[in-house]
């Protein structure tokens, strides 16, 4: 998890600094912020915030989990005739995650159902680990060697946050520019993780 952290402050770096010579060449311009006094908050405040906060958070993500689970189980559970299906790699999931894992398959990651997982957490990042626990039966070791677990988190640490992330780059840059973010956040999530499965094959890690 450490590892994780530091990669993420490390690509936030070096991408700020390709962004400077590239896209945002110039000058950079004076920021002035005023700032009120600084005061140690009492415990009531802290404990009030913290409340209001974690509240937030978990109406959020409960609702956008729930919502991406009754999916998920509703695409694994029928074939597009909406027929049920007693195993899950005739459902609807499998045939629309099956475009997605001959892409992944370079990572060690070209099973439909991490692929699915991909998807919903584009939704919400929270709902990769959801969707895998419902695929696998809460066993997604049976799919997951060390390496492709690594690259898998690899991945999900940088490609598209959310679509509600998306949405506030649409609203402030535009369709456009919400677009190319989205590709470029999942070429280089790719990229990165492919790069860490080259590793560890040459390092010899299973």
């Amino acid at each position: 998890m450490t590892g994780l952290y530091l990669l993420g402050v490390l690509m936030a770096v070096l991408i700020a600094y390709l962004y400077k010579g590239t896209l945002f060449k110039g000058e950079a311009a004076p920021f002035v912020m005023e700032l009120p006094n600084y005061r140690l908050p009492s415990p009531k405040n802290v404990i009030r915030l913290l409340w209001e906060k974690a509240k937030d958070f978990l109406q959020r993500a409960f609702t956008v989990i729930l919502i991406a689970t009754v999916v998920v189980w509703f695409l694994q559970s029928f074939d597009l005739r909406l027929n049920p299906v007693a195993d899950s790699q005739n459902s609807i999931l499998a045939l629309l995650a099956g475009f997605l894992a001959p892409l992944f398959r370079p990572l060690g990651l070209g099973d439909w159902r991490i692929c699915t997982s991909f998807i919903t957490g584009f939704l919400a990042k929270e709902s990769v680990v959801s969707t895998l626990g419902i695929l696998f039966s809460g066993n997604v070791a049976v799919a997951l060697t060390p390496l492709a677990a690594g690259c898998l988190l690899v991945f999900c640490l940088l490609y598209t946050p959310c679509v509600a992330s998306v949405a506030a780059i649409r609203r402030e840059l535009g369709g456009r520019w919400a677009a190319a973010v989205v590709l470029w956040q999942c070429v280089l999530a790719w990229l990165a993780a492919l790069l860490l499965h080259i590793i560890g094959l040459l390092l010899g890690v299973a």
